[in-house]
Parts: C-alpha cells; structure tokens; sequence
C-alpha cells in the first residue's frame, strides 16, 4: 500500500484515486439510478440536480479549505487551497454557461429529442475526465519547467477578454465544422437515431453484411467533447493565473462540469437571459491575466482578494443580465441536419 502515499503530480495518490472514485461513483449513481431510464429532463428537475451536485462541490471545497488550515495538505505555491478551489470553480462555472448555447446547437443540429440529451452530456464527462486531465498534465509540466509561460497565459488571457468586449458574438455554423464532414465521409453513420445507443450494427449496402454504424448521437457526443476542449482553452490558463497546483485546478475544473451538465436544461431555455454575463467574464479575464504580471511587479496578491474580485463580477454580470433582459423572450435556433 506504499504506492498510496507515494507523491504524483505534487500530490499523494491516495488523493487522487480518492477524488477520482467520488467523481465515478457520482456519474454511476446519476446513470445507473437517477437516469436508468432515458427520459426528458424538466427544468425543476435540472435546477434541484444541479444543486446537489453545486453543494456536493461546496462540500468538497470546504474539506479541501478545512484540511489545508489543518495542514494536513500544502499547495505547491503555497497559496490558500480553499480559496484558490473556490475561485477556480467560479471561473469555470461561469465560463461554461457559454459552452450550454453551442451544446444548445448541437443537439438542434443532429435533432437529438431531450430524453436522450443527458445521457449523452453525462457519458461526455467521462471523457472531460480524461482530456482536461491530459491538457491540465501537460499546463502544469510547461509551467514547472518553463516558469515564463505563465506570462503567455497571463497575455493569452488580457487579449481573449478584450477580444470578448469588442468583437460581436456570431453563432458557430455546425454544418461547415470539419469533424463533422469528416466523421461524416470516413464513417458509416446512420441517417436516424436508434434510441440511446451510439452504435448500431446494420447491413452494409453494398456487402450486405453486417456492420457497425455511429449514430447521430455519437456524432453530437464528439462534438460536444471538441466545444469542450475549445473551452478549455481558456479556463485552463485562467486557473493556473491563479493557482500551480495541478491538483486545485483539475478538481475545481471537474466539479464545475459536473454541475453543469445537469443545470444544462435549465440554461438552455433561458440561455438568452445571460447576454452580458459575456463583458463580466471578459473583465475576469482580463483581471486575471493581469494579476500575473502584478504579482511578479508588486507581489502576489491575496487569494482572497481574488476570489472576491472575480465572484463580484460574475454575479454582477448574472444580476444585470436577468434584470436587463427581464423582458425578453427565447430566441429559438432552428437548424437542419447535413445531408
């Protein structure tokens, strides 16, 4: 049981396994339980999942909170590793809301019908697991070896929010993505759902025989997982502004997706309310990307200013766009499958 203990990635393997374990028992009771069977997911029924899986999160945060002030862990640069969680899992919450709009689109676009939508999305985090993990491994490596690439983060993040503040927003066009024409020319994919399955063996039209088809559902899950890694882009460097430690950014990154998946059907009907959400994320962005530059100026600054700072913004952001657009009404995307 020596490899328990034994130090990964800046923190013991029992942790990880630990957290890892928690994550996979949560998607198994989701599925093998609350979801056993595929059905539409209503809006009260999104909003009270969605709450268990924030508070779980809470939880999780306040024993990581509870077990530094301890000492029981130590974060690799020292910083507070409730506060830097707490402000990791913020950022990321808020910056998936925009991700709910294209997976919103993506479902039009395949016509996936609501009771097989979060199979899908719940399946897809299993992979979310695995390709953050590989994209947050190879940040912190670049970061441990080339300590200058958090000032590329730092500019990356200053110049994607100005780009979010002064570019107008246009909606992604799914039939001219090339993973879709290329899924779509290379594999077998049937022109109709089969239920929940991503697979369906049928007769080869020139063979006859049998062979394994993708479904349209399987299409929409890699799609999905692709809008995802896109986001990554931005959140990732956006946590490792504030925090090394591999750990607090993989943690906080898998937590706040786990939430969202389930507060998609919630989001997705009223995903117009959240327009100027848009200028607050990019003001956190900025505000972190620059907070690297000035800890390296004038000292770093107090996590808890931190978090403070970025959970002021993005509830303003929230607040004013509901009030703003307290009037308004859906837009709705009507979208036809490629041929």
């Amino acid at each position: 049981m020596e490899f328990l203990v034994a130090e990964w990635i800046g923190k013991p393997v029992w942790m990880w396994a630990g957290f890892l374990t928690i994550v996979l028992a949560l998607l198994a009771f989701d599925l093998g339980v609350l979801h056993k069977e595929d059905k539409e997911m209503g809006i009260a029924e999104s909003l009270w999942l969605s709450a268990f899986y924030i508070g779980f999160a809470i939880l999780y945060g306040g024993a990581i909170w509870w077990a530094f002030d301890r000492g029981y862990i130590e974060t690799s640069d020292g910083l507070h590793a409730g506060v830097t969680y707490f402000t990791g899992f913020f950022i990321e919450k808020a910056l998936s809301i925009d991700n709910v709009f294209v997976i919103s689109l993506i479902f039009t676009f395949f016509a996936i019908p609501r009771k097989y939508q979060y199979r899908a999305l719940v399946w897809g985090i299993i992979a979310v697991i695995v390709l953050r993990g590989i994209m947050i491994a190879v940040g912190a490596a670049l970061v441990q070896e080339y300590g200058w690439v958090l000032y590329i983060f730092g500019a990356f993040l200053i110049a994607t929010g100005i780009k979010m503040l002064v570019v107008p927003e246009s909606d992604p066009d799914i039939s001219k993505n090339p993973v879709v024409k290329f899924f779509k020319k290379h594999m077998r994919v049937t022109d109709e759902l089969h239920d929940q399955k991503f697979f369906v063996r049928k007769p080869d039209p020139k063979t006859g025989k049998l062979v394994v088809w993708a479904t349209p559902l399987f299409l929409a899950l890699i799609i999905i997982n692709i809008a995802d890694l896109i986001f990554a882009v931005d959140s990732v460097p956006a946590i490792f502004a504030i925090t090394t430690d591999t750990f607090i950014v993989y943690t906080a990154n898998i937590m706040a997706i786990l939430g969202l998946r389930a507060l998609y059907f919630a989001l997705a009907a009223m995903v117009h309310r959240f327009h100027y959400l848009k200028y607050a994320l990019a003001l956190v962005l900025v505000f972190i990307g620059g907070k690297i530059f000035w800890n390296q100026i004038f000292g770093k600054v107090d996590p808890a200013i931190s978090l403070g700072v970025t959970l002021a913004m993005i509830m303003g952001g929230i607040f004013y766009s509901l009030w703003k657009t307290r009037n308004e009404k859906p837009e709705t995307t009507k979208l036809q499958p490629a041929e």
